[in-house]
């Protein structure tokens, strides 16, 4: 899976906070808490139904889990790939928040346009958007 990301493309401050691929899969075993992923989505400001969508469960489900239960194996696997995701993206666009929401909602060309957003609903789409952010690293758009 390409989201540990090449060492490469990141600055020094941005690498030691991504999840290695190992570390994805101990952690995704170990099942994430439900504050986990209110945390992530204030790396951006996603909506709880973003979040829903990218983790594949439903918003009503998110919403009545309480903070202190672990989410299920294949949702904690997908929070920490967004994290990496979602930091990587923060990397590329220099910090700004509001330039990654915006592009995350964005239809792209490379995505056929869908937004990025729309094609976490599969680990595939996370592995795609990753390579989108690396071409835009490289300044090789669309």
């Amino acid at each position: 899976m390409a989201l540990a990301l090449p060492i490469t493309l990141l600055n020094h401050s941005l690498m030691s906070k991504l999840f290695s691929e190992q570390e994805i899969i101990i952690r995704s075993r170990q099942r994430v808490l439900r504050t986990e992923a209110d945390r992530v989505a204030k790396l951006v400001g996603l909506t709880d139904k973003e979040m829903a969508a990218a983790l594949g469960l439903s918003a009503s489900y998110l919403h009545r889990l309480k903070t202190e239960q672990r989410i299920s194996q294949d949702a904690s696997e997908r929070l920490l790939l967004l994290e990496n995701l979602l930091r990587h993206a923060l990397d590329t666009f220099e910090g700004r928040t509001s330039t990654v929401l915006g592009w995350l909602r964005t239809p792209l060309r490379e995505l056929d346009y869908q937004t990025p957003l729309q094609t976490l609903d599969t680990v595939t789409g996370y592995t795609l958007v990753d390579r989108v952010l690396g071409r835009i690293d490289y300044g090789i758009f669309g």
